[in-house]
């Protein structure tokens, strides 16, 4: 079994804001599997799917980006599922928008979602899909920026890295 987390912020102010790229992904697998992230449990919203012939549960942590690693620690001991089962998709400033790259372990290089669940988890030896949103401009803080929305000129790159 593998435990696809889409990383986010709960509620409609943050649905398009490019802390949500995690969650965007999720919602796009889950649509593309025709399935559906409706049962709430474990502060998430949880769902299964098959992708081949693997049983995997998709999730959106609903305590917030900061807190998300108690959500998926208790998703991962219900499942008893091991770190190395764990797929996290995140947005990732350091990467040029509508990029994604894949890596396994490292630091949480500042992204507070991430730091997290390391610190829940007790190890950073788990998948990562990191889609990226690039960095502000000058003068912009990188707090306002990843809950800022995506400009319109950005949106199909976003979903374009959100479907790969």
């Amino acid at each position: 079994m593998k435990i696809i987390v889409g990383l986010g912020n709960p509620g409609r102010k943050y649905a398009r804001t490019r802390h949500n790229a995690g969650f965007m992904a999720v919602d796009e697998l889950a649509g593309g599997l025709h399935g559906d992230i409706t049962q709430e449990k474990h502060h998430a919203l949880l769902g299964r799917v098959r992708i081949d012939s693997t049983e995997s549960v998709l999730a959106k942590p609903q305590t917030y980006m900061n807190d998300s690693g108690r959500a998926v620690g208790a998703i991962l001991r219900d499942a008893y599922a091991a770190v190395a089962d764990l797929i996290v998709i995140h947005d990732e400033l350091d990467l040029p928008l509508g990029s994604v790259r894949v890596k396994i372990g490292g630091g949480h290089g500042g992204h507070n979602g991430l730091r997290s669940l390391i610190e829940h988890l007790g190890s950073s030896e788990f998948i990562r899909v990191r889609i990226g949103i690039g960095r502000p401009d000058p003068g912009i803080e990188s707090a306002d920026y990843v809950l800022s929305p995506f400009r319109a000129e950005e949106r199909e790159l976003v979903a374009q890295a959100t479907a790969r």
